[in-house]
């Protein structure tokens, strides 16, 4: 068999049987997967304790604000409809109603967040209003005491505090 190149000239075929040594194979060796295999995994543990932790961060930080949002909510509606609107808090679940106003998902029942449920894991760690775990604004958005509630998820932890005169609420 001949082969002939474009040019005319015949090439040899004993070159395609032997490699030149100068020629690298282009498969990769053993010793490199494994030094890859050993800089990813490296990174990797330096990577993954500081992505969990920044999902705590903010986790807790969006279940504060919620809090905060929530009782504004509650606020802003007890000053709209003249009338008195309670946020109680059960730390035992984790949850929060404002009462007498329905949710917007299920009509029939009333607005209730699930910290747990809403923003993985977190918790009402505790919840002081003058000794209750419950806050009411009357008919002009006045609250009827100050107090603070304290949300976290794993050591992470903010605190919302209610100013007892005006009602505004702050993380901490």
């Amino acid at each position: 068999m001949f082969w002939l190149r474009d040019d005319g000239i015949r090439p040899n075929p004993a070159m395609y049987q032997t490699r030149h040594p100068a020629v690298r194979s282009r498969a990769f060796h053993l010793v490199e997967v494994i030094l890859v295999i050993a800089i990813i995994s490296v990174l990797a543990a330096i990577a993954v304790p500081r992505y969990a932790r920044s999902l705590q961060r903010y986790g807790v930080d969006a279940a504060a604000a919620r809090v905060v949002s929530d009782l504004g909510l509650a606020q802003a509606r007890a000053n709209n409809t003249s009338s008195t609107q309670t946020v109680s808090f059960l730390v035992s679940s984790s949850q929060y109603q404002i009462l007498g106003m329905p949710d917007p998902d299920h009509a029939s029942g009333t607005y209730t967040v699930n910290l747990p449920a809403t923003y993985h894991g977190a918790t009402l760690v505790s919840v002081d209003f003058a000794g209750q775990q419950q806050i009411s604004f009357d008919g002009f958005g006045t609250p009827n005491r100050g107090g603070t509630v304290v949300v976290g998820i794993g050591d992470r932890q903010r605190t919302v505090v209610v100013d007892g005169s005006s009602g505004n609420a702050v993380i901490q």
